[in-house]
């Protein structure tokens, strides 16, 4: 458990206030029916609405290690402020609204604020809660709690009653730090253990990318619990036997792509049989991909032991029958055109044919291009000599090549 600070002007705790919005609803909507739906920094920190119409308004208090909620707390009575203005614009007793309060401190043992709480002691309390709330804010002379009493006698007391009645406080709540092992352990028990903490990862990405976009107005839906549970279970997919996840997928390479002068081999081989530059910067991302996507695989320990040497055999194997095709009717006296032309031909299948083929994916499941046509670019750049080539007598140049590569 962390330690609490003791810096009077630290925003560490309202820092990471922030950051649990978005964190604590994933986990909140985890736990609720897949129907409901949230909105961000709306009516409240978070709006839930379920599939009746009734909308939570949720106030979140990420506070600081041993903090306690009191009678006076302006944590709790500046919701109370919120929940008013809400309450007063919906008509007050024909609202559909209910008011949470979470919060990672804890209702002190005498505090009326135990009466909110989702499960309040048993011990008979004395005075209706509008009574007992009136009196509480009678005993401040603060200015914020008295313009909150002037809103809340405006109130009869039917209505009072109704009001109160709609808050409850879910103390001793789940730090920021506590939420990620939550959900692992609670809602991803199907999913194998040695998968969770990347699944995780990208639940999350996707979660916070979401949010973003509700947040500058990108996206204005509110945002369902069962677009989780379909994300969850898209991720998951990628992470069984037969498959691998894909994660580089439109990414490109840091600083600029120069095709005409990058020195890499497999750039080299491209532009000696004539490549346009358009084609030869589609092999330069295919290859990055590949390996950065191979790279992710190894740090996830998401490949069997031998799995990719296996693979590039298989590369390597359906290359050569190919090429021997391609190059059956070549022999000494073929010309530099004609040999040229071979060359094309060979990496037109490479490039435009081989990612369909199912007997080249690395697992079934893994359907993606680049994974393939990355393989053959990755081969191609191999030292200290390149496993698949293109052009016919590169064996024969394979000394100027690599010295023009280098």
């Amino acid at each position: 458990m962390g330690k609490a600070s003791t810096d009077q002007y630290s925003a560490g705790e309202q820092g990471l206030g922030y950051i649990y919005q978005p964190r604590f609803a994933l986990l909140r909507l985890l736990q609720l029916p897949e129907s409901t739906s949230v909105l961000i920094e709306k009516d409240d920190d978070l709006d839930f609405l379920d599939k009746d119409g009734v909308k939570t308004l949720a106030s979140l208090k990420h506070k600081g290690v041993g903090d306690r909620l009191t009678d006076l707390s302006t944590d709790f009575w500046k919701s109370v402020r919120i929940w008013l203005a809400r309450y007063n614009r919906d008509g007050r007793s024909e609202a559909s609204l209910r008011f949470f309060l979470f919060s990672t401190g804890t209702v002190s043992d005498t505090s009326f604020l135990q009466r909110f709480l989702a499960e309040p002691p048993t011990d008979d309390a004395t005075g209706s809660l509008s009574q007992v709330a009136a009196d509480v804010l009678a005993k401040s002379e603060s200015k914020l709690i008295g313009e909150i009493a002037t809103e809340f006698h405006k109130l009869n007391d039917d209505e009072k009653e109704d009001f109160l009645s709609r808050i409850v406080i879910f103390d001793g709540g789940p730090r920021i730090d506590d939420v990620p092992s939550i959900i692992k352990d609670q809602h991803m028990r199907s999913i194998r253990r040695d998968s969770r903490d990347a699944i995780f990862e990208r639940l999350e990405g996707w979660w916070n990318d979401t949010i973003v976009n509700l947040l500058v107005g990108k996206r204005t839906d509110a945002i369902f619990g069962y677009e989780i549970s379909d994300k969850l279970s898209a991720f998951a997919e990628e992470y069984k036997s037969d498959n691998l996840p894909i994660t580089f997928r439109g990414m490109v390479p840091a600083g600029e792509i120069d095709a005409d002068n990058d020195p890499r081999l497999f750039v080299v081989q491209l532009r000696e049989i004539g490549i346009a530059s358009n084609r030869i910067r589609n092999a330069i991302l295919d290859y990055y991909r590949a390996f950065e996507q191979r790279s992710s695989w190894a740090r996830q320990n998401l490949l069997v032991s031998g799995e990719m040497e296996e693979y590039e055999d298989r590369l390597v194997d359906e290359w050569s029958r190919y090429r021997d095709v391609v190059f059956e009717e070549l022999d000494e006296d073929s010309a530099d055109s004609v040999l040229l032309e071979a060359g094309k031909a060979l990496y037109r299948w490479a490039d435009l044919v081989s990612g369909d083929s199912s007997a080249l994916r690395i697992r079934e499941r893994v359907t993606e291009p680049y994974v393939v046509r990355g393989g053959f670019h990755i081969l191609a750049n191999s030292r200290p000599l390149p496993r698949v080539y293109w052009h016919p007598r590169f064996l024969d140049r394979v000394g100027q090549l690599l010295g023009a590569a280098e």
